[in-house]
């Protein structure tokens, strides 16, 4: 393995080198771009870190088969709901090593990434890779964008009301409380995510490499329930189930959701050039090591929808590249605490979920408009 090297001491845009150049506006920023990247590439920062991905993927590996065998010394007590607790959070940094894998951060080898994406998320984790990649590079493509990007097109929650027809009764009084709602609701997504993942390999849609997928999810969840209603009576095993899948979409979303939401909201016909898309939409969020084990990296969004490819343990080393660019560049560089975010989220969807009573007088979708 190549250790990524630190990044210059002084960065090469100080003498512009697009200056005097007559680029029109959109042109400029992709050229501009072009400079960031190869600031970045030449600080080795896009070099692959397998030795420390071989080293997750055997810690998380080792850690599942511990978590075995003390489920089945555990036997019937309800200190096996701890040790569902546990086994959510691990889930979930498995998940953030198949995220890594599908945007080949990885190996160099596509068809390396698709199958440790189909281990991790399908054989490990119960979930449908296909699908998950297929939604997911929609969101990068065109994040926060009205009719392009699947993470606001909810209908459950209201991320805009752009188009929508307006809520009464019951879902009026739901969306006008649904920031506050949001978290609490998250303990489904759990249940959301494995069913959403097997009515697609099941399907009758286009899944690549869908046998695979099939075999590795019924072979995951199939033995999982059996273990787990073998081992422990039918209300612990319930509760067990209920602890796990509860806490894993909760851990899921708590991760995901301060990235984008709250946000700009893109018009669906608006043209925006890479990069000023990728980091007005995204949010970044403070924190030392531990902010980045339980967000898997993604509280470096910014700089991860900048560069998909990148090795998660980089992140952390472009950012102050990558920050000192768009201050060079008067881009809007958004970064915020964990818990300040989630604040942000909570008012964002309050504040939406209002409007959906009369979704025309949206005062966000208002401004929008005005700013075309």
């Amino acid at each position: 393995m190549v250790a990524a090297a630190s990044p210059p001491s002084s960065t090469p845009w100080s003498a512009d080198e697009t200056a005097g150049v007559d680029l029109a506006p959109r042109e400029r920023q992709v050229s501009e771009f072009t400079v960031l990247t190869r600031t970045v590439s030449d600080a080795g920062l896009m070099r692959r870190r397998q030795g420390w991905y071989w080293t997750r993927f055997g810690v998380l590996t080792g850690t599942l088969v511990a978590m075995g065998v003390a489920f089945v010394l555990i036997g019937h007590s309800w200190w096996q709901l701890a040790l569902a607790a546990g086994l959510s959070v691990v889930l979930g940094q498995v998940m953030f090593l198949g995220h890594d894998a599908a945007h080949r951060q990885i190996f160099s080898s596509g068809r390396w990434n698709d199958w440790a994406s189909l281990v991790l998320a399908n054989l490990f984790a119960g979930m449908s890779y296909g699908w998950w990649q297929h939604k997911h590079s929609k969101h990068h493509a065109k994040p926060n964008q009205i009719g392009y990007d699947p993470d606001i097109s909810g209908e459950v929650i209201v991320f805009h009301t752009d188009g929508r027809v307006a809520r009464t009764g019951v879902k009026a009084w739901l969306s006008q409380r649904q920031g506050w709602l949001f978290f609490p609701a998250l303990l489904l997504e759990g249940l959301n995510l494995h069913v959403s993942g097997v009515r697609t390999i099941f399907g009758r849609g286009p899944v690549k490499r869908r046998p695979v997928e099939m075999a590795f999810v019924t072979l995951r969840l199939g033995g999982y329930l059996a273990a787990v209603f073998l081992m422990l009576p039918v209300g612990m095993a319930f509760a067990f189930l209920a602890v796990q899948l509860g806490l894993f979409g909760l851990y899921m979303g708590a991760v995901f959701a301060p990235n984008h939401k709250g946000m700009p909201i893109v018009p669906r016909d608006s043209r925006i050039d890479f990069l000023s898309r990728q980091v007005l939409m995204s949010r970044n969020v403070r924190g030392g090591r531990l902010t980045d084990w339980f967000m898997g990296g993604l509280n470096y969004q910014v700089e991860h929808h900048l560069f998909p490819s990148m090795a998660r343990p980089n992140l952390r080393r472009v950012q102050p590249i990558v920050r000192e660019f768009c201050a060079s560049r008067g881009i809007r560089y958004t970064e915020t605490s964990l818990l300040a975010s989630y604040g942000i989220v909570i008012r964002y969807l309050n504040e939406v979920g209002l409007a959906a009573r009369d979704p025309f007088q949206c005062p966000l979708t208002m401004e929008l408009r005005s700013a075309r």
